[in-house]
Formats: C-alpha cells, sequence, structure tokens
C-alpha cells in the first residue's frame, strides 16, 4: 500500500529530464526527508535560500534528487520562488508541498514549514511501514502454503501412483481428488501457467482501468474489517495535510484540491473534490463531510466542532493522531490474529494431504499381512 500517491499533471513547463518518468519516481520518502532535513537546517543557520540549495546539492547522494536540485537552483537564480520551482517537479513535491512553501513563501516562516513536513513525511513512512509489516507474514503465510500444496501434489503424490492403482477403488475420496489434481497439474502445467498469467495480467489491467479501480477502491473502504482499516488509513494521509495546511494560512480550497493528490483511492478522491465543491459554493467543510456515508460519526461531529469553533486545524491533527494510534493497535491485533488463522489452515492442508497418503498406506499393508 503506498502512502502517498502523487497523480497531479505534471507543470507544461516542467523540464524534459523531469518527465522521463521511471527516474523521477525513483526519488522516494526517505530521498525527501533528507532534503528536508537538511534544507531546514541550512536555512535555520542563517544561509539563504540559494546558497542552501548549492550545498545541499553538494552534499545530495541521490543522482535524481541531484539532477532535481539543479533544475530548482536554475529557476530559483532566475527569479522563480522557491515553491514555483518545486512545481514543476510533481511527482516528487505534492501539491501539498507546494502549496505550504508558497505559503510560508509569503509570511517569513519557511523553515517551520519544512520542519513540518518532515514530521509529516515521517509519520506517513513509519504508518507505511505498520501497514506493510502487518501484511507481510499472512501474505508470506499464503504463499507458502500454496507453494507446499503445489510441490506435494507434483513430486510426492507422483511417486504413490502405482501404488494406489491397485486398490483406486477403495481409495479414500480426498485421495481420488488429490490423484487428479497432481495428474492435471503434471499434464497440463504449461496451459495452467499460462491460464494463471493471463488471469493475473488481465486482473491487472481491470483494477487499472477507470471501472475496476474504482469498484476494488469502493470495497476497500465498504468491506467488513478491512473497510473501516481503509477509511482510518485514509482519514490519517488527508486530515494530517489539512491540518498542517490550514494552520499555514492556505485556504480551504486549495487545501482541499492538494489532499485530492495525498490519497491513493478514487472513491475517497471524489468524495474531497464533494467537499470541496460544498466549500466553493459557500458551504462548511462540516457540512461536506457529513454527506458521505463511510465518514464514522465521530469524525463528522469532531469537524463540525471544529468548525464552528475557528480551530478546525488543531481539532483534525487530534483527529489523525487518534486514528493513527487506532490503526496501529487494529492491525496489530489483526497481524497477531493472521498467524494462528494462517497456521490452522496449513495445518488443515497438511492433515489433508497427509491422511490421504497414509490411510491408502495402512490398506495396502492390511492387504500385504
Amino acid at each position: 500500500m503506498a502512502i502517498e500517491i502523487s497523480t497531479a499533471a505534471r507543470s507544461p513547463d516542467a523540464p524534459k529530464s523531469t518527465r522521463s518518468g521511471w527516474r523521477t519516481r525513483s526519488v522516494g520518502s526517505k530521498d525527501r526527508m533528507f532534503f528536508l532535513e537538511q534544507l531546514t537546517l541550512l536555512l535555520e543557520t542563517g544561509a539563504n535560500l540559494h546558497g542552501a540549495l548549492n550545498s545541499l546539492r553538494k552534499e545530495c547522494p541521490h543522482p535524481e534528487l541531484a539532477r532535481i536540485l539543479d533544475a530548482i537552483i536554475d529557476d530559483v537564480a532566475t527569479g522563480k520562488s522557491f515553491s514555483a520551482a518545486l512545481a514543476r517537479h510533481p511527482q516528487v513535491f505534492s501539491p501539498t508541498y507546494v502549496n505550504l512553501i508558497a505559503a510560508s513563501e509569503n509570511g517569513g516562516f519557511m523553515p517551520a514549514v519544512l520542519s513540518q513536513l518532515m514530521q509529516m513525511e515521517e509519520r506517513r513512512e513509519k504508518l507505511r511501514a505498520t501497514v506493510l509489516s502487518a501484511a507481510a507474514y499472512p501474505a508470506f503465510l499464503s504463499l507458502f502454503s500454496v507453494g507446499v500444496v503445489v510441490f506435494v501434489l507434483v513430486v510426492v503424490f507422483p511417486k504413490f501412483g502405482v501404488m494406489f492403482a491397485r486398490i483406486h477403488d477403495e481409495l479414500p475420496a480426498s485421495t481420488k481428488i488429490l490423484m487428479w489434481c497432481s495428474e492435471f497439474l503434471r499434464g497440463n502445467w504449461i496451459q495452467c501457467s499460462a491460464v494463471v498469467a493471463v488471469a493475473v495480467v488481465m486482473l491487472r489491467k481491470f483494477v487499472a482501468s477507470d471501472t475496476g479501480g474504482e469498484l476494488l477502491d469502493g470495497l476497500k473502504l465498504r468491506a467488513p474489517l478491512v473497510g473501516p482499516i481503509f477509511v482510518k488509513l485514509y482519514l490519517v494521509q488527508t486530515l494530517r495535510a489539512m491540518s498542517l495546511s490550514l494552520a499555514n494560512g492556505v485556504s480551504a480550497i486549495e487545501t482541499l484540491a492538494a489532499c485530492q493528490e495525498v490519497v491513493a483511492n478514487r472513491v475517497f478522491r471524489v468524495f474531497l473534490a464533494r467537499v470541496r465543491k460544498n466549500v466553493e459554493d459557500g458551504g462548511t467543510l462540516a457540512a461536506g463531510f457529513n454527506k458521505s456515508s463511510f465518514i464514522p460519526p465521530l469524525v463528522r461531529q469532531l469537524i463540525a466542532t471544529g468548525d464552528e469553533s475557528g480551530n478546525l486545524s488543531k481539532v483534525m491533527n487530534k483527529i489523525a493522531e487518534f486514528y493513527e494510534r487506532e490503526l496501529e493497535k487494529q492491525l496489530g491485533m489483526l497481524s497477531r490474529l493472521a498467524e494462528p488463522v494462517m497456521l490452522l489452515i496449513m495445518g488443515v492442508l497438511v492433515g489433508v494431504i497427509v491422511s490421504s497418503l497414509i490411510l491408502p498406506i495402512f490398506k495396502l499393508s492390511r492387504a500385504v499381512g
């Protein structure tokens, strides 16, 4: 799961080297954290922006980030604002970055904003690591189980084929089914591999399409058990960015537009677009959040309270912190539950396979005796 996937359109005056795709995507969150931390430190010690960028360029260990820094330095030297220079690299610096830095340039508090962006990036990376850690073990056990079953069917069962053929009519149903599966896999492994490969490709194309992607994203939000987890994940990402933006003077409309690029879920983006439209039409943020069925009642109530009291930024930050803690607890619990469940499933599979091998052998031994 990606924590932030930006789909912002590239700036029309972006350098050609920025359009090369794979090189831009190679700059990850850790590289951005390096950039933010070092730039904050240099600015806080009194360096001017152009000098700080040049110093940072000399120490940059990442070739692609260094190339982007060269372009930013050139833009700043020719009179462009720092935010405008960053906006020419949307695959690396999201609209949230650009809007916040533009506000800090006008207000004269750029080091503070850069530090806040670094903290947001660190929290996002921590949350991403938590999600991946919770999903990794069940995924490994699932793949391992499939591998074991295929190995037994393809390698182990054929060794007993001749022996079991003598008592074919007396074999247990499970043994007959597994023998048929074994013969089918060994006789049609090329066709089976082709079918699996085609199915994977077709599934990926379907998910990448607008229809398939929207269907999957809708299921993520409404599926039992995992739906609330995805909603909390997207709320943490969105409210953290909104809180930071609103606290630094970015308008609600610009904040909502930027947050649409933070969340990698089409349905949630549509929800944010509707909230933005509501605000543009003179409504409140709270009213926009109230119109969504998957937003928890607690969030609606707190945002309404924050809207009325004028403390939206603080309230959104508190909600994000609360749900971040809740996510860590829920993911940890699911990870702990997944282990015994997967082990139980593996135990059942192994038990069925072993019994399907041992029972016929016992019958043969009794017949010989």
